[in-house]
């Protein structure tokens, strides 16, 4: 969000899921849709039906790359590398759309400049992918009529996160394909509705709809609406500084909604002591999680068939959810536990329904100003949806008139990741998901079905390093990092190349996150998830 939002000034995908059978090019980075995102993979596989050209690249050959009409396998954590030896290649060749970048962008001469510095054959040094290969990919994304870009979290979870999107977002003014149907920057939400969460203020900084806490009309606006004097202005903790926080006695409470920071956050063992030491913690779940099992108070929430309201999925749509069955049980609408909460604490909220929570939501909004639960009937609407009239919006910066004003180039340089391997920790290690499971396996192995698919997290080795560790399939294996150890079984595959290893984050007894680096992005505060150095060891 703060890539694109610095970029193009909204931090939403900008196109919809659709529109990829429309691209004539689909280049795909950091994102495994097949096994994430199987919906929209199924556009992806309709696309290269009908003649679509599909680009790959990720440390890790993931089902999606079987697929691809050119698949790259660069080292962890050298995105920018990649991206900038891409965009050296359009510009040297002079596959820029200049009239785009003359009429619709700003601050091109400082990042032409930058990318004028790239050397290609260094680029193949660090990146590991051939010169070659670095100026296929630019001349089939550049040369295409449409084509769109796809990432997801193997580009976001970096201390390089936001300049990774932004690198994004350069390459594709830089060629012009935004703003147009079937082309555009398009993140893919690893939740179902977290991009709702989002819009709703989900953030330390904002309000719903992205409205800054520190900016004063904003704030006066909410606590008018809210029956307050005032607000605070000051920008609230991220889920990392909320942990390191604890840690400085300057955090006492937390209230966990929907999630299980013990198994998904990074260095895991840091994060069990903090929640051990809160003075409170309360998690609210629809099962006791590993996280739910060190609260002091469980409040026990409803599953999806349980609720009523709205989710807003990846594309900015806006659909009704509606109750197939009543709350089991003493379980009770999240929504309903805030208020008689709240209410208990001396502010009084008094609503009877999900849609009268909407209606403020659509008053205070101007992104949900015209869209009414009567108007979501049928496929729901697209934000921006500024009034009633409006039909919403499938894709956003129509003909390169960004949401603020001109899009912005900015001059990248080349990072490496927080922490890089040495002699003590020689691997790369990465994570991920796989086909069976969900994030972190609170529901999906409550499936008899789905946990005999895969029951627990193996390492993936490449061939030739499992031969130098006289490592056989389903060896035990210990892995460790600068922050623990775990153990777990080998999976020998080509998957992975020599010298990286992966590991699916899902399981409670093989906790990878145990091992993953807490360093954050310094804009975004994202943990760098995705790359972090482990030595192996035979157990």
């Amino acid at each position: 969000m703060a890539g694109l939002a610095a970029s193009f000034g909204s931090g939403a995908m900008t196109n919809s899921v659709s529109e990829l059978e429309e691209s004539d090019t689909i280049f795909i980075i950091g994102s495994n849709t097949a096994t994430s995102h199987p919906l929209v993979a199924t556009r992806i596989f309709r696309a290269k039906e009908k003649g679509a050209k599909v680009l790959v690249a990720d440390p890790r050959k993931n089902q999606i790359a079987a697929f691809a009409d050119l698949y790259v396998r660069h080292k962890p954590g050298t995105d920018v590398a990649l991206l900038n030896g891409v965009m050296k290649v359009i510009l040297d060749q002079g596959l820029e759309n200049k009239t785009f970048i003359k009429e619709k962008t700003e601050d091109f001469e400082g990042f032409k400049s930058q990318i004028e510095k790239v050397d290609l054959d260094e680029v193949s040094k660090i990146t590991g992918v051939s010169v070659e290969d670095i100026k296929t990919m630019a001349q089939t994304y550049a040369e295409a009529e449409k084509a769109s870009i796809v990432y997801c979290m193997g580009i976001t979870q970096h201390t390089n996160g936001v300049n990774n999107v932004k690198s994004l977002a350069n390459l594709s003014m830089l060629t012009g394909q935004i703003g147009k149907p079937g082309t555009g920057v398009n993140p893919l939400r690893g939740q179902n509705n977290v991009q709702g969460a989002c819009d709703m203020g989900g953030l330390p900084d904002v309000y719903t709809g992205y409205q800054k806490v520190t900016i004063e009309e904003a704030n006066k606006k909410f606590a008018e609406a809210w029956g307050v004097p005032e607000l605070p202005s000051k920008v609230g903790l991220t889920i990392p500084e909320m942990i390191s926080n604890i840690e400085k006695d300057e955090v006492k409470a937390l209230w966990v909604m929907g999630e299980n920071p013990v198994v998904s956050d990074p260095d895991a063992n840091h994060v069990v002591k903090a929640l051990e030491k809160i003075d409170l913690l309360i998690v609210q779940d629809i099962f006791l999680t590993a996280t739910a099992k060190l609260a002091d108070v469980v409040l026990p929430g409803v599953t999806f068939a349980e609720k009523d309201g709205t989710f807003v999925n990846t594309e900015r749509r806006v659909m009704r959810v509606r109750k197939a069955i009543e709350p089991i049980g003493d379980s009770h609408q999240d929504w309903q536990i805030i208020q008689d909460i709240s209410n208990r604490f001396g502010y009084k909220m008094a609503y009877d329904s999900p849609e009268e929570i909407f209606t403020e939501i659509a008053a205070l909004t101007p992104s949900y100003a015209g869209i009414t639960y009567e108007r979501l009937e049928g496929q729901g609407i697209q934000w921006p949806c500024p009034t009633q009239e409006h039909p919403g919006t499938p894709f956003l910066h129509k003909d390169g008139n960004f949401s603020r004003g001109k899009g912005l180039f900015h001059a990248i340089d080349i990072k490496p990741p927080a922490e890089v391997i040495d002699e003590d920790y020689p691997f790369w290690m990465t994570t991920g998901r796989v086909y069976a499971h969900y994030h972190t396996c609170t529901m999906t192995r409550k499936s008899r079905l789905l946990d005999s698919e895969i029951s627990g997290g193996a390492l993936e080795i490449n061939p030739s390093d499992a031969r130098i560790l006289d490592l056989q399939d389903g060896h035990r294996i210990k892995i460790a990092s600068r922050r623990g150890e775990i153990e777990t079984q080998v999976m020998i595959t080509e998957r992975v190349e020599k010298g990286v290893v992966f590991m699916p984050f899902h399981f409670e007894e093989t906790n990878v996150n145990k091992l993953t680096n807490p360093a954050c992005d310094p804009i975004a505060k994202i943990p760098e998830l995705k790359v972090c150095a482990v030595k192996l060891e035979k157990a």
